[in-house]
This record gives C-alpha cells, sequence and structure tokens, in this order.
C-alpha cells in the first residue's frame, strides 16, 4: 500500500516518502524519468493536487528534476544540493499527541522559506532516535527540530551531539533539558500546571490528584506548578494522589495509574492529567465504572488537542500554542543559519487556561445544599 487513508499522516506526504524509498532502493535510477502525475493519480488513488505537491517537495529537496514536455527525473544524489533545503524533524509519534499539529507549524514556516521538511518518528525510544539521527547526518540536513524523547538527559544529549558533530543546529521544540546551553522553543508549563491547579482551588477542591510521566521535561515543570500552587494554598501533598509511572504513554500502563487514583475516590476528588490523553484514558475508565463527570468525578487535562476540542463532554484543559511551537522552532534554526555565533534563544510562549465543563463547583454544590436543608 502505498498511501494509507486511515493514517492522519498527510497523503502527499506518505506518497512522498515512497517515492524516495523507490529512488533509494533503486527502482527509480539517476537520469531515469518517474510516473507521470496522471499514473501516479491511477496507481494511488490521489487527487492530482495531491501528487503535484510531493513532487514539488522532492524537486525542493533536490531528489526529482521536471524537464519541460519530457517529464520528471531522478537526479543523482548531490549532498551539497540538499543541504541547501531539508529541515529534519524529530518527533515522538505524528499520529498522537501534539507531534502532527508541531510537524505542520514547522512545515508551512519552512515552506514560507523555501525549506523542505523530513519527518522522522522516535516513539520516544532511544535507538530509533539515534537511527533517525545518523539517517537525517547522510541526507546532509541543514538543521533538525528535536523533540527530546521520554527518556533519560543523558541519552537526548548523545542525540543532540550527534548533530553537532557535524555542524548541524539543533532546536528543542515543547520538551527541553534545562541544564543544556541550547536553542529551544516551549510553553511556561509550571505556570500552566499553577493555573491549572489555582483554578481547581477556587472551585472548592482540596483533594487533587494528578498523573504525569516524570521522564518528560514538560510534565515534570507541570508537577512542580501543581505542587507550588498547593504549598501556596497550604494543601499539604498527599503522596496516595500522585502517580508518576516513569514510562511511556500507553493504555494498559496509564490505565493502572488511573484505576490506582479513582480507588482514593471519596467526597470529591479532581484529577489533574499531566496531558489530555491522560485525560481522555480516564475519561473512558470512569465510564466503564458508571462515573458521571463532574458530578462523580473532575477532570482537567493539558494540551487542548484538538479531538478535545470536538470532544462532547467539555474538558477544562490548558491550551498549548502547538502549531506556534513548531514555527518559531523553524524561525530559530533559520535565525542559527544565518548567525551561529549568536546566544542560544530560548522562546516561553504562553499558554492559557480553558475552561470547560468538566469541573464541579463545589462552593455552588455546598451552597445548594444549605438552601435545600433551611427550605
Amino acid at each position: 500500500m502505498i498511501v494509507d487513508r486511515n493514517s492522519p499522516i498527510p497523503q502527499y506526504y506518505q506518497l512522498q516518502n515512497w517515492l524516495i524509498e523507490q529512488i533509494d532502493l533503486g527502482v527509480f535510477k539517476p537520469g531515469e524519468r518517474i510516473p507521470t502525475e496522471e499514473e501516479l493519480v491511477r496507481i494511488t488513488g490521489l487527487c492530482r493536487a495531491t501528487v503535484r505537491q510531493a513532487i514539488s517537495n522532492l524537486v525542493n529537496l533536490a531528489y526529482l528534476k521536471p524537464k519541460r514536455r519530457f517529464g520528471t527525473f531522478v537526479l543523482e544524489r548531490n549532498p551539497d544540493d540538499r543541504k541547501k533545503s531539508i529541515i529534519g524533524i524529530l518527533v515522538p509519534d505524528i499520529r498522537s499527541g501534539c507531534s502532527s499539529e508541531l510537524a505542520r507549524g514547522a512545515e508551512d514556516e519552512a515552506a514560507r522559506n523555501k525549506h523542505s521538511i523530513m519527518l522522522c518518528n522516535t516513539d520516544d525510544l532511544f535507538f530509533k532516535a539515534e537511527y533517525y539521527a545518523d539517517r537525517l547526518i547522510k541526507e546532509h540536513v541543514t538543521g533538525v527540530v528535536y523533540v527530546p524523547i521520554a527518556d533519560t538527559e543523558e541519552k537526548n544529549r548523545t542525540i543532540i551531539e550527534r548533530f553537532r558533530q557535524h555542524d548541524i543546529p539543533v532546536v528543542l521544540a515543547d520538551r527541553i533539558l534545562p541544564d543544556l546551553e541550547i536553542d529551544y522553543v516551549t510553553t511556561d508549563n509550571f505556570h500552566g500546571a499553577y493555573a491549572m491547579t489555582k483554578h481547581l482551588l477556587k472551585m472548592g477542591h482540596r483533594r487533587i490528584a494528578i498523573i504525569y510521566n516524570g521522564l518528560v521535561s514538560s510534565e515534570r515543570f507541570r508537577f512542580e506548578g501543581y505542587c507550588k500552587a498547593l504549598q501556596d494554598n497550604r494543601i499539604p501533598l498527599d503522596e496516595s494522589l500522585i502517580s508518576n509511572p516513569q514510562t511511556l504513554f500507553t493504555e494498559q500502563v496509564y490505565s493502572k495509574s488511573v484505576l490506582k487514583i479513582l480507588k482514593q475516590r471519596k467526597d470529591h476528588l479532581a484529577v489533574f492529567a499531566a496531558h489530555d490523553q491522560i485525560a481522555l484514558l480516564c475519561y473512558s475508565i470512569a465510564r466503564e465504572k458508571r462515573l458521571s463527570i463532574p458530578e462523580d468525578l473532575s477532570l482537567v487535562g493539558y494540551d487542548n488537542l484538538p479531538q478535545i476540542r470536538a470532544f462532547s463532554f467539555g474538558l477544562t484543559t490548558i491550551h498549548q500554542p502547538i502549531y506556534e511551537i513548531g514555527r518559531k522552532s523553524i524561525h530559530v534554526i533559520l535565525s542559527r543559519l544565518r548567525d551561529k555565533r549568536i546566544k542560544p534563544k530560548q522562546i516561553v510562549l504562553k499558554s492559557w487556561l480553558v475552561e470547560r465543563h468538566s469541573v464541579q463547583d463545589l462552593g455552588v454544590l455546598k451552597r445548594s445544599r444549605r438552601y435545600s436543608r433551611t427550605a
């Protein structure tokens, strides 16, 4: 299958990668003509505009060259030509979380500046990050946007150092390594989580659970913001309400964390999911247990993913400008290419609370109960 129509990966990008594979395998050799647009439309079932976009990108990447009235031909591999136009993007998984929106922001900004991107999915695994780092180096990319894997700082430094050894600038996106002098674009995760916890406190909640992954810098900062908000309001940390699996997000692993937290449900419990995918899982498990949100359980997330915005129950969450993170990451790379002597640019974008309908206002609830008793 050349194109998977059920995949969230853009169809033109799937076709583009398939053509690169055919060139790398020698199916289409240097100097040979590739199938025409009409033939590719027939083979793939894609519309002509999608096929044309894939071919145009490969022309920009110096894989192909169009010849008027003769077709489009495979070029001899010239690393210097490719180096002018490719920026590598290393994300955890284009199919889930923030990766697709971040990659889209990066791609749009790259295209505006006559660059193309090469997208790589690490699945938050070190060996995959190593593999794609080597591949991008061989492709002579001009720069790299890297979302650090959910692993140790040492392993992430290893990936970054590989690029630096080849004089390839790296910009960290979303997740960062706080002690490393490097360009990055992120959001203020500490204050975002502080604001969310403060919102729950304002709504009368005192038993606030949190589920997060301590291996991910952004989630560590969110946990710190949560702790600080509780401390500032003189509410002691309750270890039974904290779950830190310290592993990749999978339903199997994180379901155990959710179930552990739900066992603590007495009186009124609010659950702060450190990202929206955890919140969706928590919602699903709550429904299985016939718990209503927010009547039986208050639930909040973080990210404001597109699928969350369309979700019927209305999750209160923190909006992150993910598209803007991707866009500004490319902008930082281009600035670095113009002058490699400038100090590291460390951009922290604002995030904000999006209040919907997943939090019970305990103040209103208590007032209504007092009224019903006196009526």
